[in-house]
């Protein structure tokens, strides 16, 4: 039977470098980068490190910021993946339905492993929280790979984007909440939360509404389906690497600029994934990852990638172990407060750049040994 597990993976094989390197270089910012660029503007106030540190702030509700990238970037990112995993299958001589099959297992899989994350184990359910990061991750690869897997074409799977991002767009905007009306692009009075507040058990994240709830899983296909395309594009074989490189940052550029005109009328709000926030993030991954391709797949640049890649190849294990099962902040504590405590001005800083140092040790321990979670 096919399960998901820990498994080993054949490096060698032919893969697209720059998706493991820009995977890598997403969750750097969620595994201490963060932390580590913000107690820097704190500790020498300067200029370069402040615009940073503001930067690794979400936006309070509406905008959009550098840190609000992470989590649509990941999304995107996965979406890259699928026509090389379901080419990759069909070659292995896997069928439709085998190749379902261990979509759903992969989202179920990322939806236990979300309520993990959340303390399901605790069984502390009148104020559990449901929805999850990794939830929305699997169910929102499940619907994308579905809409590949199902359609023929560039051009009906691109029918189906814009589907998902107009439809959504006039369910937002058009569909009036009880009490409230229509268009009310509010934590308490868009539907996203309505709905979230008449379906979902529990706790919600955001108290009226939740990032990862119904709603928001639906528009998350959207950013995943994107990625999808871009790698269907990028199998081709009859374009150069670089006119690859250069169509998408264009693509990407195009995504940015509608989203930022409609913007004043729509604006981006990560918390309710809104279709602008999905045109804006979707772009800038689009040239993010036009520009590492370019720099990585097609001029072979790739001494640097290294440190990114062995986090890109274990994203799942250093979040799933980051949030819950190894305290590295408190390794670092006991290892290295005696270095630290030489300068107390930068003690804290210290203690960050060891706890980040000791998760890629780990890291880099499971890639030597080729293990790797893979679901």
């Amino acid at each position: 039977m096919n399960e998901p597990t820990v498994t080993t993976i054949d490096l060698p094989r032919q893969r697209l470098w720059s998706l493991d390197t820009l995977r890598g270089f997403d969750m750097f910012w969620i595994i201490g980068g963060d932390a580590f660029f913000r107690t820097l503007a704190k500790t020498t106030d300067w200029g370069w490190a402040d615009s940073l540190a503001f930067q690794l702030e979400h936006v309070e509700w509406e905008g959009l910021r550098a840190y609000d990238m992470i989590f649509p970037l990941f999304m995107f990112i996965s979406g890259v993946a699928i026509p090389y995993a379901q080419g990759s299958r069909r070659q292995r001589g896997a069928t439709r339905a085998d190749i379902v099959r261990k979509t759903v297992i992969r989202a179920l899989v990322l939806v236990l492993l979300g309520l993990a994350v959340n303390g399901i184990l605790k069984f502390q359910f009148d104020d559990f929280r449901w929805p999850s990061v990794l939830g929305q991750i699997g169910l929102a690869y499940l619907g994308a790979s579905l809409i590949v897997l199902f359609t023929h074409n560039f051009l009906s799977r691109a029918l189906w984007l814009f589907g998902i991002l107009i439809g959504y767009a006039c369910v937002q905007l058009f569909i009036p909440v009880p009490g409230i009306g229509a268009g009310a692009l509010t934590p308490e009075g868009i539907i996203n939360g309505y709905i979230d507040r008449m379906i979902l058990p529990g706790r919600l994240y955001g108290g009226a509404f939740d990032p990862e709830g119904i709603l928001c899983i639906v528009s998350a296909t959207g950013i995943t389906l994107m990625g999808a395309l871009v790698g269907q594009f990028l199998r081709r074989n009859e374009v150069t690497g670089s006119r690859k490189a250069l169509l998408i940052f264009l693509a990407g550029a195009v995504f940015y600029t509608i989203g930022w005109a409609i913007a004043p009328w729509y604006p981006p709000i990560k918390a309710a994934w809104t279709t602008t926030f999905n045109l804006q993030a979707g772009g800038i991954s689009m040239m993010l990852l036009a520009v590492f391709y370019l720099i990585i797949d097609v001029w072979n640049l790739r001494g640097w990638t290294f440190v990114f890649r062995v986090i890109g190849l274990n994203a799942i294990t250093i979040y799933m172990i980051n949030h819950r099962l190894i305290d590295f902040r408190h390794a670092a504590e006991f290892l290295f407060t005696g270095l630290a405590s030489m300068s107390e001005t930068w003690q804290p800083l210290i203690l960050i750049a060891a706890a980040l140092t000791l998760k890629w040790l780990f890291l880099y321990f499971l890639y030597k040994k080729n293990v790797f979670l893979r679901v």
